[in-house]
């Protein structure tokens, strides 16, 4: 399966860089044992930070992060098989899980809850 790491990232941070990554860091500490359960993990600012990078953005929160950030995750939902929603608020974690519902997405909290692939 591919596997969207739905979680906090800018939520509870005021924008401080420091917190942000540990949130990135803790999004990113589920993707290796997707991983190795055998499918592939991925993670929306994956994709966004470069794109975001590459279009000018200058801080988080203007024109062009909003242009891509969330987008972002929603067009990888496209291809997603389902989606782990770790701990931690957040209003963007929330809709990705809304809309992987909505596409008929399994939905996983814990990562003891995902299969391992057959072989």
């Amino acid at each position: 399966m591919l596997i969207l790491i739905a979680g906090p990232y800018r939520s509870g941070t005021n924008d401080d860089p420091e917190l942000i990554q540990q949130n990135l860091d803790n999004l990113e500490a589920v993707a290796l044992p997707i991983f190795r359960k055998g499918h592939i993990p991925i993670i929306g600012e994956w994709v966004a930070l470069p794109l975001m990078k590459l279009a000018g953005s200058t801080q988080i929160g203007d024109e062009t992060w909003e242009e891509i950030q969330y987008p972002a995750a929603h067009r990888i939902l496209e291809k997603c098989d389902a989606i782990l929603r770790i701990e931690g608020a957040s209003k963007g974690a929330d809709e990705d899980v809304r809309i992987g519902r909505e596409k008929g997405l399994k939905i996983y909290y814990n990562i003891e809850d995902i299969p391992y692939a057959k072989s």
